[in-house]
């Protein structure tokens, strides 16, 4: 590869990265907003913690900490600070009796709903006027590059 080229790579990599950048900023405030909605004061790890749980209804906090890549002691204190506001429950793991599987309750799930409501449709708004192949195109690319693969293969 010429000088040029090495050049002309790396500047659309740092304006991908200045792209990603305002992308996770956004995705940011989104989740401490949600994280408000839910529960007033929450914090934005707390709220990552739950819509885990909400997602694998039926997580082992083991399960939980290797998903997230976070301390377990960590995860049991959040998991108890969503229990205590109704968010969370344990139930008895019917394969493991010394394990609980986490849960999130009825009004955790309404909660969650209700949070995520007033931003449910932005992406499939922010995409109204693609192409669909843009979009298939944009998930194909993305893909790749989360998992380190050739994007033409």
């Amino acid at each position: 590869m010429t000088e040029s080229a090495d050049a002309d790579r790396m500047a659309a990599v740092r304006g991908l990265e200045d792209e990603f950048s305002s992308l996770i900023a956004i995705f940011r405030k989104a989740i401490m907003e949600n994280a408000e909605r839910v529960s007033p004061g929450m914090l934005p790890g707390a709220y990552k913690v739950f819509t885990t749980v909400a997602r694998h209804d039926g997580i082992t906090l083991s399960a939980l900490a290797d998903t997230l890549m976070a301390d377990k002691g960590q995860m049991s204190r959040t998991v108890r600070e969503l229990e205590e506001l109704g968010l969370v429950e344990r139930t008895a793991d019917p394969t493991d009796k010394r394990s609980s599987l986490l849960s999130a309750t009825a009004t955790g799930r309404e909660r969650l709903a209700a949070a995520r409501a007033p931003r449910e449709h932005a992406l499939a708004s922010a995409l109204e006027d693609w192409k669909i192949s843009d979009i298939q195109n944009l998930s194909r690319l993305l893909h790749a590059l989360s998992h380190g693969t050739d994007p033409t293969a």
